[in-house]
């Protein structure tokens, strides 16, 4: 069940309207690592969590307070684009300069399709999309997916930050920038305490049996690169994170195999083969006669 009271959890009041701004704060509202997908993202790992308990309390906390996130940010953009100019003759654009940088700057569809108003896009208009969404059924992997979503999420924002001198809007940010402080430390810590209590560790998923997979190759570096200095890195030798190995550094691959013959699908997909042409023909005709589809 979903409740909504009207207010904020932190004032998002910019100090004034700045369109060309509205259009980049999209970017952390409705883009691949904006709020809309984090707090969708823990929303729906709660809801295919196999588990009760602390773990599925964590993420539906965070996923409302996400669902928080994104009414602040769209409220702010809404505010950013209230004296946005209904339209610009051609003339006016080009005798003033900086009237035309401004409109080549702004999203024209926060005004033609939402009145001045945030949408559910990116800064380049791009529909904000499901499949953005990390909900594997696996803690371990899905606690690591959230600590970079936010800690992607923190970037973008701060790159925000140094874009505007607005106090309103760094007041917020500032804000926001604080909280995904505070949820990169949470998806770490919890994805340290799944370890430490024995419900998931690496690699993911660790039920499955190590003996079914090639053993030979599991902690090699193959180096496909010519950048040598791969080799000095605690990836190459020494202890694997697991600790359930040893790294071992090879220039290139360590396995080889031949590479099979071309295939030759059914000749109705009409692919160019080394089959003539005619053969081809007869084969598809006997097909249709049989009608092998």
């Amino acid at each position: 069940m979903f409740l909504h009271r009207q207010e904020l959890q932190h004032a998002a009041k910019p100090d004034a309207p700045d369109a060309v701004y509205a259009r980049k704060l999209q970017e952390v509202l409705g883009g691949q690592y904006g709020e809309i997908t984090v707090a969708l993202q823990y929303q729906f790992q709660g809801w295919n969590m196999h588990m009760p308990g602390k773990y599925r309390d964590l993420v539906f906390g965070i996923g409302a307070e996400e669902m928080g996130h994104v009414e602040m940010l769209a409220v702010m953009i809404a505010q950013l684009l209230e004296k946005s100019p209904l339209g610009i003759t051609e003339d006016a654009v080009q005798s003033d300069p900086t009237v035309a940088a401004v409109v080549g700057g702004t999203d024209v569809q926060q005004g033609i399709v939402a009145g001045a108003g945030a949408r559910p896009v990116d800064s380049n208009g791009n529909p904000w999309s499901g499949s953005y969404i990390t909900a594997s059924g696996n803690l371990l992997a899905d606690f690591t997916a959230n600590a970079n979503a936010e800690m992607q999420g923190r970037l973008q924002v701060a790159r925000l930050y140094h874009m505007t001198d607005d106090h309103g809007v760094r007041d917020l940010l500032a804000f926001l920038l604080a909280r995904d402080t505070m949820h990169q430390n949470q998806w770490l810590a919890a994805a340290e305490e799944l370890k430490s209590e024995g419900i998931e560790e690496l690699p993911v998923p660790s039920s499955f049996p190590l003996a079914k997979e090639d053993r030979e190759v599991s902690y090699q570096y193959l180096n496909f690169s010519d950048g040598a200095a791969a080799r000095d890195g605690s990836w190459a030798s020494g202890p694997t994170p697991d600790g359930k190995g040893e790294f071992t550094y090879h220039d290139g691959p360590t396995t080889t195999a031949p590479m099979p013959a071309p295939t030759h699908p059914d000749a109705r997909f009409y692919g160019t083969t080394d089959v003539p042409n005619t053969v081809e023909r007869i084969a598809g005709a006997a097909q249709d006669r049989l009608h092998r589809e």
